[in-house]
């Protein structure tokens, strides 16, 4: 008789299949994928397993070029953060049920998106003077390494900042001009500014703190001449797709001679260079690949997506005792982690580092439970327990379903925070209620976060953290997220 599997291994195993429907594609693309002889298993296996290696490697890289190839497609700004290379191009309003171009919104922050290309000359970020608010411009390179923040919890003055290029790094600058040095030419900044999504008056502030937020060639400093609008714009944006079969490790090698690797990468390139991966390499015209090698390695593409979200379910299922119930991981700086950063890049791509925000997820109740609006959940906190922040720091609890997308509902709430109107316990404590229906009790009301009928994730935020706290946060010593726990 086989070994009896506990409730909470039992969902956990199911979510890692069920967690998304591109997840079981790929492993039905998998599963059709014609088997090796007997004779040529053991290139297959090879082939298969390093290029799963591969994969979890090469997925920031390849994830983060499609994204800026996407992004930079059309010529003038979308108000969505889609725009020209070297300039800020601003996200104007919050996420809605009807927008489902983002997974995973917040509802916290206004963004402003630039792609720095600092090939041919350094550029200069202006920062506006910011007073009693958070916000970060974070920059981060094409490996998805959260190199550098300017902002409020670093407390950097207002002022310009030149980032430069790895080949501009002595550069002389003007007089108060701050040097930045990137490790690439290209350089990703997802700026986030704090903004109250029930007013309107302060989201307008927001928007001149946007405007305010530039960027200018050096050449050009400190009065950047204006380009004129293109006679004939190109306003449609090209889709986000990462390439299939050996095409991907033929992108991720000619992405590796334009970014070349961190020296600590080389012992994992030289693992690698056994199937043809590396810098300038094209393992599709490769003649040193036999057949079978070939196959194992397109179906190590082809189950990529799914492996990285069973990673993501490994590291769910090990901490989920000592994290409360949450999936909490480091993020924004991964060194040799490749495991881990595949992960983030998949399920949070372009996630800060812990000091400027933590992302706790929850797909399952305290009890191992799936999340499902068939059932109500509560999560209390304590009086003093919540998020150790900073001055500027806040936090937030959102609510998307399945796929990663905000739900529709009667009044119009996706999320609770800390500037909501909630109602506290005469100890001080708050009670959170998580249903699909209203609660009957006014108070409980007041604390509701509708859910859709099926299944649903939460994700807590936590902004400007304490640094003393971060440790035990990511260690599960110090201050837990409150549990999710069933209520009836």
């Amino acid at each position: 008789m086989g070994r009896r599997t506990r409730p909470r291994a039992r969902a956990l195993a199911a979510l890692a299949v069920g967690l998304a429907t591109s997840t079981l594609t790929a492993l039905t693309a998998l599963a059709a994928w014609p088997a090796p002889a007997s004779a040529d298993q053991a290139a297959y296996d090879r082939g298969y397993r390093l290029g799963l290696e591969a994969y979890r490697y090469g997925l920031p890289l390849v994830t983060t070029d499609a994204t800026f190839r996407a992004q930079t497609s059309v010529d003038v700004p979308d108000s969505r953060g889609f725009g020209p290379v070297n300039r800020f191009n601003p996200v104007r309003s919050f996420i809605t049920p009807e927008d489902r171009s983002v997974v995973a919104p917040n509802l916290d922050t206004l963004y402003s998106i630039a792609w720095l290309d600092l090939s041919a000359e350094p550029q200069v970020i202006s920062v506006p003077k910011v007073k009693n608010r958070y916000f970060v411009i974070p920059l981060m390179s094409p490996y998805t390494e959260n190199f550098a923040n300017l902002g409020s919890v670093e407390a950097t003055p207002p002022g310009d900042y030149a980032v430069v290029g790895p080949d501009d790094a002595d550069v002389p600058l003007p007089k108060h001009v701050t040097r930045v040095v990137s490790p690439y030419d290209r350089v990703w900044v997802i700026e986030r500014i704090y903004a109250d999504n029930d007013d309107p008056k302060d989201q307008a502030k927001v928007h001149r703190l946007q405007d305010a937020t530039t960027a200018t060639p050096l050449s050009r400093y400190p009065r950047p001449a204006k380009d004129a609008p293109p006679r004939d714009p190109d306003t449609t944006a090209e889709p986000v797709t990462l390439p299939t079969g050996l095409s991907f490790y033929d992108r991720l090698g000619e992405l590796l001679a334009v970014f070349p690797p961190p020296a600590a990468d080389a012992a994992k390139l030289d693992e690698l260079a056994a199937i043809g991966v590396g810098a300038g390499r094209r393992p599709s015209a490769d003649p040193a690949l036999d057949p079978d090698t070939r196959a194992g390695m397109e179906a190590a593409v082809a189950a990529g997506q799914a492996t990285v979200l069973q990673d993501a379910m490994g590291l769910y299922g090990q901490g989920f005792a000592r994290h409360n119930g949450y999936l909490i991981t480091p993020t924004g700086s991964y060194g040799t982690d490749y495991r881990l950063r595949s992960v983030v890049t998949q399920v949070g791509l372009g996630a800060l580092r812990p000091e400027q925000a933590m992302y706790p997820l929850a797909l399952l109740d305290r009890t191992g439970q799936p999340l499902t609006g068939t059932r109500r959940y509560v999560v209390h906190i304590p009086a003093g327990e919540l998020p150790p922040l900073t001055d500027t720091g806040f936090w937030s609890l959102t609510l998307y379903d399945g796929d990663g997308f905000v739900v529709a509902n009667e009044i119009d709430r996706y999320a609770v925070n800390d500037r909501t109107d909630l109602h506290v316990n005469a100890n001080g404590s708050l009670d959170l209620f998580l249903q699909a229906t209203r609660p009957a009790d006014e108070a409980q009301a007041r604390n509701w976060l509708p859910t859709p009928t099926g299944g649903f994730r939460l994700l807590w935020r936590t902004y400007g953290t304490r640094a003393e706290a971060i440790p035990g946060i990511l260690d599960g010593t110090g201050w837990r997220v409150p549990a999710v726990l069933p209520a009836g």
